[in-house]
């Protein structure tokens, strides 16, 4: 099973993380099964940039964004080459090294 290590966030995991999960998985839904409260305000629907990710490793392996990605992480603070929507993103067959940014462009944190 494909391993992710999420880098330190200062509130989400302050002590960073190792979770393991199944090919196929859903990034977002790995991090919020683990624990890992990442935002997403809509739901995983791929309609705001609250759940915005950077993969540090292991970009290669996921298939590429869509136009509609692409369009939405225009407006994600701290967008880098290597930023992704964690709800648009399916772990392949290879580790992941994953960033969470640290602010969003929420005004107001979802509680789910």
């Amino acid at each position: 099973m494909p391993i992710i290590i999420i880098a330190p966030h200062s509130t989400l995991c302050p002590e960073g993380a190792r979770i393991e999960c199944p090919e196929g998985t859903v990034l977002c839904k790995a991090l919020l099964d683990h624990g890992i409260a990442i935002e997403h305000a809509c739901d995983m629907s791929c309609a705001c940039t609250t759940c915005h990710v950077v993969i540090k490793q292991g970009l290669g392996s996921l298939a590429p964004a869509t136009e509609e990605e692409d369009d939405l992480l225009d407006k994600a603070w701290g967008l880098s080459a290597q930023s992704r929507l964690s709800c648009q993103v399916r772990v392949a067959g290879v580790d992941l090294n994953v960033e969470i940014p640290r602010y969003t462009i929420n005004h107001a944190r979802e509680e789910h």
